[in-house]
Order: structure tokens, then C-alpha cells, then sequence
């Protein structure tokens, strides 16, 4: 009885700041910041509408873009990641175990490393202004924990399965489209909802690489209302971040057991 009153308790002090922006959003601007209660003195859809359509390009054009750039993320690690993993766990070849530590020590440099020469890289190739520089990285396998969970997945689906699809004249390409993708369900979808996420909440990659305002992301959008040198709309603000939430929000909820199980079945417990 006791532990569940104080797991209820650590609950609505990690929701608080959640409910007070979901409530300020429905306030005056004056009235955000004179009050710490969750209930507004009245309810107000201005700030809905003024962040919908508050900044020079629409709020949906950025909710566009991200969606667009999220998908892309998740297709690119999906194909990449597994097919990197399975060329780990499936194929014999000279310096497997070499690349695939490298690969794990990738994981241990700070990406402030790696910017400025990406950044440089995709400079030349005339990729700065686009969303190249935030989708063509996934097709190339440069997430390294995400290779790392399809590599625990990978080695507990028993190897009698590729020996019994090779007896049949299967080559390692139907091996991995059709036996290995097939049972690797779970993985894939926490390697998706992941994806999305970090993608959908990036936004230190879309601030240095994006410089066309119809190119925004959502997160680029909501730093649009503050003003360090005028008047910021903190109302719209929240309002335009409580809806950008709602996309994560459904992604747990509908994926959650996925997530579950592909997790518990990786070794990452």
C-alpha cells in the first residue's frame, strides 16, 4: 500500500509540469506565470489558433515536415539497421567482428565530434538547405544502437532456420526478407517507434542544417514564439507544444506492447 502511494506521489510530480503546460495553454498570456494551479479560471482557444496560424508560414506546414522527415528516418534505419545486423549475425566474411566493434565504438563519440565535419561533407555536396543531411544518414546505417538491438534480436532466432531455407535454395537475400524480417516484428517496431521519436524531437540537427522557414520542423516552429528582444506568445507556444506531443503520445500508446517485447527479447532488461 505504501510503495503505491509513493509511486503515485513520484507519478503526478513527473506529470505536473506536463498538466500546468497543458493548462497555460488554455490562459492569457499575463495569466500563465501568476499561477501554479492546473485548472485555468477559464478556458480559451485563442492561443490554439493564434499558434496555428501565429507565425508567417502555418503550424501545420511544420507538422508536415516533420512527419516527412520522421517517416523517411524510420524507413531508412528500418532497412539499413536490419540489414547491417544481419550481415553480423548470418554472413562469414574477413573482419565481421572488427566492423561491428568498430561500429559499437561509434556509439561512444559525442556527435559535437562528428558536426563540423558532417557538416562540411554535406556543405560540398550541396546538401545544407535540404532535408537530405536528416534522412540520407538512416539509409546508411549510422545508427549504432539501434544495429546493436536488431544484433541481440538476431541471435536468439535459431540458425536451423537459414541452414533448412538454404537446403530449399534459398540465397541470403530471401533468408533475410522472408525468414528474418518476418520474425523480427518486435525489434523492428521499438527500432521504429524510437526512429520516429528522436526524429520527430530533434532539433539541433533541423536548426543547423534547415535555413528555409517552410522547411521548418515542429520544434523549430515553437522556438518561432519566443522573442528575446520583444513580446513572446508563450500561450500559443504551449498550445502548439501540447499537439505536438499528441503524435508521440499515440505512438506509445498503440506500440507499447511492442515495445515491451522487443526490449525484454533483446538481452536490454
Amino acid at each position: 500500500m505504501f510503495a503505491h502511494a509513493a509511486l503515485c506521489t513520484a507519478s503526478l510530480v513527473m506529470l505536473y509540469p506536463l498538466l500546468w503546460m497543458l493548462a497555460s495553454s488554455f490562459r492569457d498570456n499575463a495569466d500563465i506565470f501568476t499561477s501554479l494551479s492546473l485548472i485555468p479560471a477559464k478556458f480559451d482557444l485563442a492561443a490554439y489558433a493564434r499558434g496555428w496560424r501565429g507565425l508567417h508560414t502555418g503550424f501545420g506546414r511544420f507538422f508536415i515536415n516533420s512527419t516527412v522527415i520522421s517517416l523517411l528516418a524510420v524507413i531508412g534505419n528500418l532497412l539499413s539497421c536490419s540489414l547491417a545486423a544481419f550481415a553480423v549475425t548470418r554472413l562469414k566474411f574477413r573482419g565481421r567482428d572488427l566492423c561491428f566493434a568498430m561500429m559499437l565504438g561509434t556509439m561512444m563519440i559525442p556527435y559535437q565530434v562528428t558536426l563540423i565535419p558532417q557538416y562540411i561533407l554535406f556543405l560540398h555536396l550541396d546538401w545544407v538547405g535540404t532535408i537530405l543531411p536528416l534522412v540520407v544518414p538512416k539509409f546508411l546505417a549510422v545508427d549504432a544502437f539501434f544495429i546493436f538491438l536488431m544484433v541481440q534480436f538476431f541471435r536468439g532466432i535459431p540458425k536451423e532456420l537459414d541452414e533448412a531455407a538454404v537446403m530449399d535454395g534459398c540465397s541470403a537475400w530471401r533468408i533475410y526478407w522472408n525468414i528474418m524480417l518476418p520474425l523480427s516484428l518486435p525489434v523492428l517496431g521499438t527500432v521504429g517507434v524510437f526512429t520516429f521519436i528522436f526524429a520527430w524531437d530533434d532539433f539541433f540537427g533541423p536548426l543547423i542544417y534547415l535555413t528555409d522557414v517552410e522547411q521548418f520542423t515542429v520544434q523549430l516552429g515553437l522556438r518561432g514564439f519566443l522573442d528575446a528582444g520583444g513580446t513572446s506568445d508563450w500561450a500559443a507556444m504551449f498550445a502548439m507544444a501540447v499537439l505536438t506531443l499528441v503524435p508521440v503520445l499515440l505512438l506509445f500508446v498503440f506500440f507499447q506492447r511492442s515495445l515491451i517485447q522487443g526490449i525484454a527479447t533483446t538481452g536490454l532488461k
